[in-house]
Formats: C-alpha cells, structure tokens, sequence
C-alpha cells in the first residue's frame, strides 16, 4: 500500500476544498491515486451534504446584478463568517443574483431548478448548491430574493457583503445611489409612513401605551401620549421621513425633490437578519464530555 504523506493530503484540500481527515481517508481508499481521490470524494460530497443540511445558516452574503432597467438582490447563508468569504462560495451567489434578473424564477424552488454548473457539479443550481455543501464542508442556503423589471432605473449599494440595497427610481443617478447608501445606514421599513405595515405599529402602539399607562396621567392625556409616539415612530422608519444621512438640515423627501428625483421602491437585506443564531457555550460542552467520560 502506498504511503499517504502530509503533502499529498494538503495536495488534495487544495484541489477539493474538503476536510483534511477525509482527503487522508480517500487517499487511503484510493492507495494514493490523486486523481481517484478527487473522484471518491466527489461521490461522497451527496451525503455529506445531507449531514450538513440541519445546520444553522445565519451567515453569509448579500449579492446583486443590475443590467439596464433589471435587477435582483439575493441572500445566501453559510455557517460561518470565513466561509463567507470562500471564493466558490462567492461565485456562487453572484451567479444566483444574476439568474434571479435574467430568468424570473418564481420562488427559491424554481430557481434551484434552474440549468447551472460551477466547480464541476451540476446540471442544477441546487446541485451546485449540495456540490459546494460537500467541497466547503458547510450547510448552505439560498434564503431570499428580490427581482426588479418594471422599466424603471435601478441603483444598488452594498455595505461589505452584508448589507445590500437595491432601489427603484426615475432621475439623477447620484442621488438614487445616495438614497441606497443611506437606507443601507438608517434601515428604514417603507417609502412613506403610510407604507409601514401594520404589524409593526401595532406592536409599537402596544409598547407606547405600556409606558405612557405608568405615568399615572388622565385617560385622555395618555391617548396623546401614545399617539405622539406612535407618529414619531412613523417618521423614524418611513423612508421619505427620515433626515438624509448627508445633511441633517433636509429629510430625505426634500433631498429628492431638490434632485427632482423620484424614489419607486426599495429593498434592504442584511446577512442572517431575523434568523436565530446557535451560540455555542465552550466551557459547558466541555465540562459535560468530562461528565460524560466520568460516566462511561
């Protein structure tokens, strides 16, 4: 049997991606063939994949494509933060971004069903997608995306691979690429405040009331404390209502109209926003293997 050194497992990580303990055991399968190596463990990335798809995936990165008058903004979640930053893993999402703009997939579903081949997996995007779990070593998701094609212009900003934004507009183009960066700053929740949804006024009416009621005030004041709060909240998370980050002397609305620009639509994404990250508690998982060796 042919010896399997160090350099030919680091050899075969390069080449694959995978992890070292399974480049070493596909060397030893394959008594040291490279090329039958890399074949074992393309075979067996399937079922790695499968493992993998249980994991939490709250990191990861936003993407977009603009052509013209067309655009999507995608968001692709990976496990860990240095993953996040694996080439493969990068081409993977533009390349989703930009089939979500060219192809109008209806869902996550139908996009995963769309032709695609990278690293040498295919013919689907959702094979790449079980390709890349078993080559990288970690779960990953196509979570979320956002499509434009309604004929108007198009202005796309994004903060690192974690904050993207895409906007709808009809005007200066300096001033649409301000109005991205600054909703990717402020986060704003809709255009106007009569946009806000429902819920979330609901929910902020709910906390207002809580605490104007402990001020100890007349029923008829504590109903216009509430709805002062309720208006204030409205203005802090509509778009158009928010001070421009670039000057505090103008709010957005105002900005656009000095630029006669108008703003259609807009959506922002940050990266695992909404998504409950596991925390891993270090000294409790030791202290029960200890307890757990004690007990054996």
């Amino acid at each position: 049997m042919a010896a399997i050194t160090a350099s030919m497992v680091a050899e075969l990580r390069a080449k694959t991606d995978a992890p070292m303990m399974e480049c070493k055991k596909a060397l030893t399968e394959a008594e040291g063939n490279m090329e039958k190596a890399e074949e074992l463990l393309r075979v067996k990335l399937g079922s790695k994949a499968g493992k993998a798809a249980s994991r939490i995936t709250a990191e990861g990165v936003v993407s977009a494509f603009v052509d013209g008058t067309t655009g999507a903004l995608v968001e692709v979640n990976c496990e860990t933060d240095f993953v996040s930053k694996n080439d493969s893993f990068l081409a993977f999402t533009k390349a989703v971004a930009q089939m979500v703009a060219q192809a109008n997939p209806a869902d996550v579903a139908a996009l995963s069903a769309l032709p695609y081949t990278q690293d040498g997996f295919g013919p689907t995007v959702e094979d790449v997608r079980k390709g890349l779990i078993g080559k990288i070593g970690e779960n990953m998701a196509i979570r979320r995306f956002k499509r434009y094609a309604g004929g108007s212009k198009l202005a796309s900003y994004l903060h690192g691979t974690r904050i993207g934004v895409l906007v709808e507009f009809e005007g200066d183009d300096v001033a649409a690429k301000d109005v991205a960066m600054h909703v990717a700053a402020m986060k704003p929740v809709s255009l106007s405040s009569a946009d806000v949804p429902a819920a979330l006024i609901d929910k902020e009416r709910s906390i207002a009331t809580q605490k104007a009621a402990e001020s100890g005030k007349p029923a008829e004041i504590v109903a216009k404390m509430v709805e002062g709060s309720v208006q204030k909240y409205l203005k802090e998370v509509s778009l158009f209502n928010q001070t421009f980050v670039k000057n505090d002397k103008q709010t957005v609305e105002q900005m656009l109209k000095a630029a006669s620009t108008t703003v259609k639509g807009f959506t922002l994404y940050v990266v695992g926003e909404g998504i409950e990250k596991k925390v891993d508690d270090f000294a409790a998982e030791v202290a029960a293997q200890v307890a757990a060796a004690k007990g054996a």
